[in-house]
């Protein structure tokens, strides 16, 4: 292992000026491959920062355990060399989430009483994350650490070889000169990468003492002349690659593969003759010279793509900063102003993305526009927060009366107290969401206790209400076994029934029945179609008084003015439909059908009115 790679630059450059300079052919050579490697290099970092860099996620939105398993997935999935953007994202956003975190639990422990000072706060996510951070901090470090100590390796190696190429020369033995340097030269090409500082110095010197040894190789021109024609079809060849990349579609892979080509043309193929060379060289480089063209273009348009990009997230951002919400007052206000928002946010994230070194500086204008906002929610809301205390105290109080309440057996004045209790709750606005559903089911029991005795009471059957219902049951059958009616008979039935008193709530299902019998005693009498429509009304209405069921006397009175105002408009349109025709049709089919309806419907018309008039003149 070499102890300084600053001393291996300087051997190599007192190796230059103790042997001369390299020829000039070689010079210009060497001039134009630092020119291509000074290009390739910077090819090379574009290459990597595009290959490496991860494209910005919104990291912002994941949750502190969701930051923790994000990285921990990048640290055990991803090689160490290409993570460090995304993982500065991460740091950055999990940072902001628990200093947000830390300060809502610091303000929390203030308000309760306690003292800055004695403030202490853990979180079983911070520790797995610094441990995360530090796992990879040693796994890039060591990384690092391997490459740096393998490229001076490899430096110690190609210094080596140079030596033996040296002593090659210096020896002079013809008979295994070229089969020793063809040896030597697979041991220079299987060799890797050495640090960059050292990598063109280290070339000129080797290729310094391959000029040498062809140099001293013109004794033997068969070898010479052999070499020269196999490393110009070579070189040939990786022209032609050349070209041909000059026409690929993917430029970023042309570049990559003119990087290799570079690589095999300086470490792989020996010079080629005098006569040639330059014109080899040109070749190309013309060829080397169309693709960094066309990268140069790719990367002018997509910096112009990116730049607009950032206009249009610009706009955005600026959409998001004359949101006004300084007048949302409730709720419903700032959900329609979050909505706003979201409906900004997906815009954003729409326009397209952009690599993390470009978006870093516009994320930060998009969160602090996004900050303002919420800025300005979140004050609301801890305003909110405080009238839903109040509200909170409000409902407990009618929990503890509706639960005070819930045994008694003062009837009157509980049920119109729970009624006030219910109504109130509804008037009274949100609580704070985790005692909710609680207070809800308390004060739910509490009131559905008292209600549930209040109706077992009600229902409860007296002994005279028993002596009713087994009085109506027996006179319900006798009627069942009786043959012959009169219509006196059904009234002096329908007056019994009513005076032999008033059925319990939980027995009126015998009205019903009662009701039933005698509807099918009327079908049976020999009495005109509308009365028998008319007594089984007034039945139905007598039993509706009797059991003080006003609701149902309303919605029948509603029901017949309905039906009054129905038939007179069907009878107005008639009779204007009749005076459409002329005296002299009086007799016509089609008009005596038309007059024959207007009478059938004013003789219902006549019914409907005596009904109406007779719910009026009960007394409810």
């Amino acid at each position: 292992m070499l102890d300084n790679s600053k001393d291996n630059s300087s051997k190599i450059e007192n190796e230059l000026n103790e042997t001369g300079h390299l020829s000039s052919e070689n010079q210009s050579i060497n001039e134009e491959i630092e020119s291509t490697s000074d290009d390739l290099s910077i090819t090379e970092v574009e290459d990597k920062e595009i290959e490496n860099e991860q494209v910005f996620e919104d990291y912002s939105e994941l949750s502190i355990e969701e930051l923790v398993v994000s990285l921990k997935k990048l640290i055990e999935n991803t090689p160490v060399q290409q993570i460090k953007s995304p993982i500065d994202q991460i740091k950055n956003a999990f940072n902001e989430k628990f200093g947000a975190l830390l300060a809502e639990k610091k303000q929390a422990f203030l308000d309760e009483g306690g003292e800055s000072l004695d403030f202490l706060f853990s979180h079983p996510s911070k520790s797995e994350f610094n441990k995360l951070l530090s796992e990879y901090r040693v796994k890039r470090e060591a990384h690092y650490a391997s490459i740096e100590k393998k490229l001076n390796e490899n430096l110690e190696k190609r210094l080596h070889v140079i030596e033996e190429l040296k002593t090659l020369i210096d020896d002079a033995e013809l008979s295994s000169m070229y089969k020793n340097f063809k040896a030597i030269q697979e041991k220079w090409n299987a060799i890797g990468g050495v640090p960059k500082s050292t990598y063109n110095d280290t070339w000129k010197t080797y290729q310094h003492h391959v000029e040498r040894f062809y140099d001293l190789l013109h004794l033997s021109n068969d070898f010479r002349d052999l070499d020269f024609k196999h490393n110009l079809d070579e070189k040939l060849k990786i022209i032609e690659k050349a070209e041909a990349l000059a026409t690929e579609k993917d430029i970023n892979f042309a570049a990559k593969q003119l990087q290799e080509l570079h690589k095999i043309w300086k470490e792989d193929i020996g010079p080629v003759a005098r006569d040639v060379r330059e014109e080899v060289w040109q070749k190309f480089s013309d060829a080397t010279k169309k693709i960094h063209d066309r990268r140069h273009e790719y990367f002018k348009e997509i910096h112009s793509k990116y730049d607009e990009i950032i206009d249009k997230k610009m706009r955005v951002i600026a959409e998001i900063n004359n949101l006004d919400v300084s007048n949302n007052k409730t709720h419903n206000d700032w959900q329609k102003s979050i909505n706003e928002l979201e409906a900004f946010r997906k815009k954003y994230f729409d326009i397209g993305k952009l690599p993390y070194t470009k978006s870093e500086e516009i994320w930060q204008k998009f969160k602090n526009a996004t900050k303002k906002f919420n800025a300005a929610k979140n004050k609301f809301y801890k305003e909110e927060k405080s009238e839903q205390q109040e509200n909170l105290d409000k409902k407990m109080a009618l929990i503890e009366l509706a639960e005070s309440l819930k045994e008694s057996e003062d009837w009157e004045m509980a049920t119109n107290t729970m009624k006030k209790i219910q109504s109130d709750w509804k008037k009274i606005g949100h609580v704070p969401r985790k005692f909710s559903d609680d207070i809800w089911k308390r004060f739910k029991a509490a009131c559905n206790y008292y209600f549930n005795r209040f109706h077992q009471q009600k229902n409860v059957i007296t002994k005279d209400q028993q002596v009713v219902i087994d009085k109506k049951m027996e006179f319900l059958e006798s009627l069942k076994t009786e043959n012959k009616f009169k219509k006196e008979d059904v009234f002096e039935a329908i007056n019994k029934w009513q005076d032999l008193g008033k059925l319990p709530k939980n027995s009126r299902h015998l009205d019903s029945k009662f009701n039933k019998l005698i509807d099918a005693i009327l079908d049976n009498l020999s009495l005109d179609k509308n009365e028998v429509v008319f007594l089984k009304f007034k039945n139905l209405l007598d039993s509706y008084v009797e059991n003080n069921d006003y609701k149902k006397l309303d919605g029948e009175q509603l029901f017949i003015r309905k039906k009054i105002d129905e038939i007179v408009r069907e009878i107005q349109q008639l009779e204007n439909n009749l005076s459409f025709f002329s005296i002299s049709n009086k007799n016509n089919p089609l008009v005596l059908n038309v007059k024959n309806q207007v009478n059938e419907f004013k003789e219902e018309l006549a019914l409907w009115k005596e009904k109406l008039n007779y719910i009026k003149k009960l007394d409810y």
